[in-house]
């Protein structure tokens, strides 16, 4: 049981139950994820199954994309719904949330599109000194957090003119948007940080990820489902297979004796009709009849491919 399960998460879950559900429903030990979603966060996780648990490292950096819900009006410690309300700083301006103009709002959405920096938040996983920053949060301890550079390639409002923001009992106002950005990428951060450029409280109140690089939610199988598929023994129809996982790296297809030399770790020579306009340092998919060997990596100093991660032994 080799290949990609792609897993749409429920809330009220970490990344790590779900794992953890799908190691004890397929029956197999090695199981791992691509990119950690929030517990309260639905929608896609890449989960790889036995040895393609070792492709990890090439799958991590795809682009995301999300749909959200950003609550105006106040903001949460954690900046997001599972959070404590807080107030505004002194000096930041305070404004009614159902007063914002869709004009005011779309130059601020505007503002963070492109290349942008984001601090990561206290409540997050992100390690730093060994030790993850939630884990400093819960203790009552703030640790200082360099800025990281970002994309956020689409940011758009996700809903009709007219339904632009949903008032709720509280005063607060829900804005529903769509995001496409770089691996890394903190929604609750965007969501507060729009909330800053408009001089209004704001929190992420809701987030469904649609789409991991090339892997959609419309291929997503609940935890359920994955059950009823085991029931029927048709998991092989869901597996996504290493080859095709790793279709958006470039490819060489070996011939049988370069296969042999390949699953054994040795080097192969690069041909001159190999995959063009490669760079130092380029993953490559090696491959036979369609199924994957190895993955390489170019030396350019010595013009060799050397296999990093072998899947397939004699």
């Amino acid at each position: 049981m080799n290949g990609v399960l792609l897993i749409d998460k429920p809330a009220g879950m970490t990344s790590h139950d779900v794992v953890a559900r799908v190691r004890k429903i397929i029956g197999e030990r090695r199981v791992g994820h691509t990119g950690t979603l929030d517990p309260f966060a639905t929608g896609l996780l890449v989960v790889l199954a036995g040895r393609a648990t070792r492709l990890a490292q090439f799958l991590s950096g795809a682009e995301k994309e999300y749909e959200a819900v950003i609550r105006f009006g106040y903001a949460t410690d954690t900046g997001d719904v599972t959070g404590v309300r807080i107030e505004l700083e002194s000096h930041a301006k305070t404004r009614s949330a159902q007063s914002l103009p869709k004009e005011e709002i779309e130059a601020a959405m505007a503002g963070l599109r492109g290349e942008i920096e984001q601090v990561p938040p206290m409540y997050s996983a992100k390690k730093i000194q060994g030790k993850k920053l939630y884990e400093f949060a819960r203790a009552g301890q703030s640790v200082e957090r360099h800025p990281v550079r970002v994309t956020i390639r689409e940011f758009e409002m996700w809903a009709p003119a007219d339904e632009l923001l949903s008032a709720n009992d509280d005063g607060s106002v829900d804005l529903r948007v769509r995001v496409l950005c770089s691996a890394g990428t903190y929604i609750r951060t965007l969501a507060e940080d729009l909330g800053q450029k408009l001089g209004i409280g704001s929190h992420l109140a809701e987030l469904r990820r649609t789409r991991a690089g090339a892997f959609q939610i419309n291929g997503a199988l609940t935890l359920e489902r994955l059950a009823e598929v085991c029931k029927l023994e048709i998991l092989d129809d869901a597996l996504v297979s290493p080859y095709s996982a790793l279709s958006h790296l470039p490819e060489i297809e070996l011939d049988t004796e370069q296969a042999r030399r390949t699953m054994h770790g040795l080097a192969l020579e690069f041909a001159p009709d190999g995959p063009p306009s490669l760079t130092d340092g380029d993953a490559i998919r090696l491959s036979l009849n369609n199924e994957l060997i190895a993955v390489g990596r170019f030396d350019a100093s010595q013009s060799v491919i050397h296999p990093e991660v072998v899947l397939r032994t004699e």
